[in-house]
C-alpha cells in the first residue's frame, strides 16, 4: 500500500502546487501588444525629438547639399544678448512662465473643489459631472475661436454684459495686458478643469469611508478631516494633476495663437518656435531642443520630489 506524499508547504503555510513554466513564445506576449504604441512613439515622438537635436548641431539648409557641423553655435545665438533672436527667445521665456505660473494653481485648486462638490450625494450630481466635464471634449481649435468671438473688445458678449451691470466695457480682453493673461488663464481653466476633476474624483471615491468614520469619532472636525485624511490621499492624484498640466502649460500654443493672433506679449515658445521654422529650422531646432528639455527638467523634479512624497505617505498609511 502507497501512501501519497502531500505537496510541499511554504514559510507562510500554504500549500505549493507544481509550477508551470512560461513558454518562450508567451513571454513575448506584453511586447506584441505593446507593438502599435510604440512604433507610433518611436516614429512619431522618439525619432522626431532626436532629428531635431541633430539639426540644431548642424547649419541646415534645405537648399543646399552640405550641412555642416556648427556644435553649439544655433545655441549660442539664443543666449546672445546683440541677436534679435536671443531678445525674442527671452520674451517667450517669460510669456510662457507667465502662463504656468498663474494657470497651473487654479488648474490644482478649482478642480479640486469641483470634486469635493461632485463626491457628495445630492439629486443631479451626475448632470453636474458631465457638465462640468463637456467643456474638455472640445478641441482646442473650437475653444479658442469660441471665446475669441465672446471676448471681442468691440462685439463680444462678456464686455456687453458688464455694460449692462455697469461695469467697465471696453477691457482690452484680447490685445493688452494683463487682460490678456486673464483671458488665456481663465478659458484654459474652463477648458482643462474636468480632466483634473474626475483625477481627483476617481481619488477620493477610492478612499475607504471608515478613515473618516474614525476621525469623527476621534472628533476631528471637517478640516482637520481635510488636511489629515483626504489630502494625503490625494497625493498620487495630485501628482498626475501637476505632471499634466505642467507640460501642457510649457509647450501651450493653441490658445495664444489662434486666440490673440501671435501678439508679441503671449508669444510663448512653442508659438515662437512655429515662428522661427517659417525662416529657417536652425534656430527652430535649438528652440524646440530646449524647450523639450526645460519640460523633461520639470517633469523629472515633479516626479522626484512630489512621487517619493506620495510613497512615504502611503507607507505611513500602510503601517498606521
Amino acid at each position: 500500500m502507497t501512501t501519497a506524499v502531500a505537496p510541499p508547504r511554504s514559510e507562510e503555510g500554504l500549500r505549493e502546487g507544481p509550477r508551470r513554466r512560461i513558454p518562450e513564445h508567451g513571454k513575448a506576449t506584453p511586447w506584441l501588444f505593446l507593438a502599435p504604441y510604440l512604433i507610433l512613439y518611436l516614429v512619431f515622438v522618439a525619432a522626431p525629438i532626436v532629428l531635431g537635436a541633430w539639426i540644431s548641431l548642424h547649419r541646415w539648409d534645405y537648399t543646399l547639399p552640405g550641412k555642416p557641423f556648427v556644435g553649439l553655435e544655433n545655441y549660442a545665438k539664443l543666449f546672445d544678448s546683440g541677436s534679435i533672436t536671443a531678445a525674442q527667445f527671452w520674451d517667450a521665456m517669460e510669456a510662457t512662465g507667465i502662463f504656468t505660473l498663474f494657470s497651473v494653481p487654479f488648474l490644482l485648486v478649482v478642480p479640486l473643489g469641483v470634486a469635493l462638490i461632485m463626491n457628495m450625494k445630492f439629486k443631479g450630481r451626475t448632470f453636474f459631472r458631465a457638465v462640468y466635464f463637456a467643456p474638455y471634449v472640445l478641441g482646442v481649435a473650437v475653444v479658442a475661436i469660441l471665446w475669441r468671438y465672446l471676448l471681442d473688445n468691440n462685439i463680444g458678449l462678456v464686455n456687453y454684459y458688464l455694460g449692462l451691470l455697469g461695469l467697465p466695457d471696453d477691457i482690452p480682453w484680447l490685445t493688452s495686458s494683463p487682460a490678456v493673461w486673464v483671458s488665456l488663464v481663465g478659458v484654459t481653466v474652463w477648458w482643462t478643469l474636468g480632466f483634473n476633476a474626475v483625477i481627483y474624483l476617481a481619488a477620493l471615491q477610492d478612499i475607504p469611508g471608515e478613515l473618516y468614520e474614525a476621525a469623527r469619532v476621534d472628533g476631528a472636525s471637517a478640516w482637520q478631516r481635510f488636511t489629515q485624511v483626504t489630502m494625503p490621499l490625494l497625493k498620487p492624484a495630485l501628482l498626475v494633476a501637476v505632471l499634466f498640466r505642467a507640460m501642457d502649460a510649457l509647450r501651450m500654443y493653441d490658445l495664444p495663437a489662434i486666440m490673440t493672433d501671435n501678439l508679441p506679449a503671449t508669444r510663448t515658445l512653442s508659438v515662437l518656435v512655429v515662428e522661427q521654422t517659417r525662416q529657417g529650422p536652425n534656430s527652430a531646432a535649438a528652440l524646440s531642443t530646449i524647450t523639450f528639455l526645460l519640460i523633461f527638467a520639470v517633469a523629472f523634479v515633479l516626479v522626484k520630489v512630489l512621487g517619493a512624497n506620495a510613497v512615504r505617505t502611503q507607507e505611513e498609511q500602510r503601517k498606521a
